[in-house]
C-alpha cells in the first residue's frame, strides 16, 4: 500500500472537528510514507488534510477537472497536479490511483464518489478497502440506509462487508490492513 484515496469536503464553514480529522489524517499520512490521492482542491478539508500531509515532508497528488482549474479552485502547493477533462475522468483517476479509498464526513460530492466506489466494488470493478470515517456519528444514516436496503433484499448481507466503518482517522490505517478480502468474482452477489 503506497496511496490512499480521500474523499472530503470542501467546505469551509463545518464544525472544527472535521478539520481536526483531516490534519489527523494528513499527519498519520505522512508519517506512514503513504501518498494522499484526493480532489485536488485548496479549501475546507480537502486543503487542511492536504496541507497537513505536505507540512509533515508527504506528499499529495490531486486530480482536478479543467473547469475548476478554470476557477481557480485547485491547491498550487501539491507534489503533483492531474488535470482532467470530466468529473467522470476525475472519479476513475483517482480510484486507480489509489490502493484504499477513505471518506471523511462530506456533502453531496462526498457521497457521490463514496457511492460510486461501493458500486464498482459491488460490480467487481473495484477490489480494494473502502473505510467510512463515521466522525461523531456523521454517517449513522447512511449505514443504517445500508442495513435496510440488506434486510430488504435491495442488495445482499454480504455487500455490508464491502467497507469498514471507523470513527477517528486513528483507526483508518488498521481497518484498511484489516479489509475483508474482496475480488472479481463476489461480483456474483450483484445478482439478487
Amino acid at each position: 500500500m503506497q496511496n490512499i484515496c480521500v474523499y472530503c469536503a470542501s467546505s469551509s464553514k463545518i464544525d472544527s472537528k472535521y478539520f481536526e480529522t483531516a490534519r489527523e489524517l494528513g499527519a498519520i499520512l505522512a508519517k506512514n510514507d503513504l501518498r494522499l490521492i484526493y480532489g485536488g482542491g485548496s479549501v475546507g478539508v480537502m486543503g487542511v488534510l492536504a496541507d497537513s500531509v505536505l507540512e509533515d515532508g508527504g506528499k499529495v497528488t490531486g486530480v482536478i477537472p479543467q473547469f475548476m482549474c478554470d476557477a481557480e479552485w485547485q491547491h498550487d502547493g501539491l507534489t503533483e497536479l492531474v488535470i482532467t477533462e470530466t468529473m467522470h475522468e476525475r472519479k476513475e483517476k483517482m480510484a486507480s490511483l489509489g490502493d484504499a479509498a477513505v471518506a471523511l464526513p462530506g456533502g453531496c460530492g462526498t457521497l457521490e464518489e463514496l457511492l460510486e466506489i461501493i458500486t464498482w466494488k459491488q460490480l467487481g470493478i473495484y477490489t480494494k478497502p473502502i473505510v467510512i470515517v463515521n466522525v461523531d456519528g456523521y454517517y449513522n444514516h447512511l449505514i443504517a440506509q445500508f442495513k435496510q436496503a440488506a434486510d430488504e433484499l435491495f442488495m445482499r448481507p454480504q455487500h455490508l462487508q464491502m467497507w469498514a466503518v471507523v470513527e477517528s482517522a486513528g483507526q483508518i490505517l488498521d481497518a484498511i490492513a484489516n479489509a475483508y478480502s474482496w475480488d472479481e468474482s463476489l461480483r456474483q452477489y450483484a445478482k439478487i
